[in-house]
């Protein structure tokens, strides 16, 4: 895949960048329409989504690359489910193919085709469910070329066509998906989850969180602005090891210091390395080279919004456990067996991901 990458590169003038971080399943396409309306097709998958799609076994996850002759040999498998996942439509009715090909790419395969569509009348529609009918929180970014212009759209299991023959998707359009993507990123960035809880663990008072939350939210807004504009990247086997490895102190720290008053410092010294990773996501979607700020914006305000929702959760489920640990007590108290249990959870998982990263990196 990382030609097909280079191509992104090329195309969104520097804007998007190669995943290192975060395991989504990405699917990048690159889709060209010309005057005759004729429109052209390349779409590029990691090898191991194409094993667990088919149920081939082209990719080797030892050496990170697929199999050349595999790829040749599952050709016909891979072809169906494209042709099965993936349509260019005129007024509704499929335009003519061409002769397909399946090419191997390093760690995946790149799709090649091209549909014609000058004999039928109507709005030009490329349509795909490729990775989407299998997992929901997938997601295709689609660069879309016709003549000088350029534009991109970001399908999902809820919208799997984009017009190719109109307008490019609007501002709001644009800007309310890339809302949805922050929002998503922060319920399954499961290391940012436990980075919040952690610590927020001994906080009984609103104005400590209002502190941490506001602290962790300007560091990583600044660190996440820097890296999605491309002033200043920390490569992804750089980032994620430092994360879990905020995730293993701040869980230690509860064991030794109770001082949530001070806590809003740590917050926001490790919200600078959060926001890197935040920024490692956002790469993987891409951002729209007519729309970068204002998609980035939007998937910034997307984070905050989840944020604030698991902090919403958290602290009355904390208020709940300290009344029902405090029985008989004329006012309820945060437990040391409550903090110490959760933060030995957290501390172990974060020292589990930090193994795993810096041997994967």
């Amino acid at each position: 895949m990382r030609r097909a990458r280079l191509l992104w590169l090329a195309a969104l003038l520097g804007a998007c960048f190669s995943a290192e971080a975060h395991q989504v399943n990405l699917a990048t396409a690159r889709v060209a329409l010309t005057g005759d309306r004729t429109v052209t097709v390349e779409l590029g998958l990691k090898g191991s989504d194409v094993d667990r799609l088919i149920g081939t076994k082209i990719y080797d996850a030892r050496q990170d690359a697929v199999d050349p002759a595999a790829v040749e040999a599952a050709r016909t498998a891979i072809l169906a489910y494209l042709d099965g996942h993936l349509a260019v439509t005129a007024g509704g009715t499929a335009c003519a193919p061409g002769v397909a090909a399946i090419l191997p790419d390093d760690d995946g395969v790149v799709y090649r085709n091209s549909f014609a569509c000058a004999n039928t009348a109507g709005d030009i529609v490329y349509r795909s469910t490729v990775l989407t009918e299998k997992d929901r929180a997938a997601r295709q970014v689609v660069l879309i070329a016709q003549g000088r212009s350029e534009a991109q759209a970001l399908l999902d299991a809820g919208n799997t066509t984009v017009t190719l023959s109109t307008a490019p998707p609007s501002l709001s359009s644009t800007m309310q998906r890339y809302l949805v993507a922050g929002i998503e990123h922060i319920f399954l960035g499961y290391d940012h989850v436990a980075f919040l809880v952690a610590v927020m663990l001994w906080a009984r008072r609103l104005v400590p969180v209002i502190k941490i939350v506001t602290a962790f939210t300007i560091a990583h807004s600044m660190t996440l602005s820097l890296a999605a504009l491309n002033v200043l990247v920390i490569p992804g086997r750089t980032v994620e090891p430092a994360i879990a490895a905020s995730i293993v102190f701040v869980a230690v720290e509860n064991f030794v210091s109770r001082d949530i008053d001070k806590r809003w410092r740590v917050a926001f010294l490790f919200g600078l390395i959060h926001g890197f990773g935040f920024a490692g996501a956002l790469r993987e979607i891409g951002l729209p080279p007519n729309a970068i700020v204002p998609a980035q914006a939007a998937f910034n305000v997307g984070v905050e919004i989840g944020q604030i929702a698991i902090v919403a959760v958290m602290l009355p489920m904390l208020g709940l456990l300290d009344r029902l640990t405090s029985a008989g007590r004329t006012e309820p108290v945060r437990t040391a067996k409550l903090v110490y249990t959760v933060s030995a959870i957290i501390s172990l998982l974060g020292g589990y991901w930090l193994l795993t990263r810096v041997f994967e990196a």
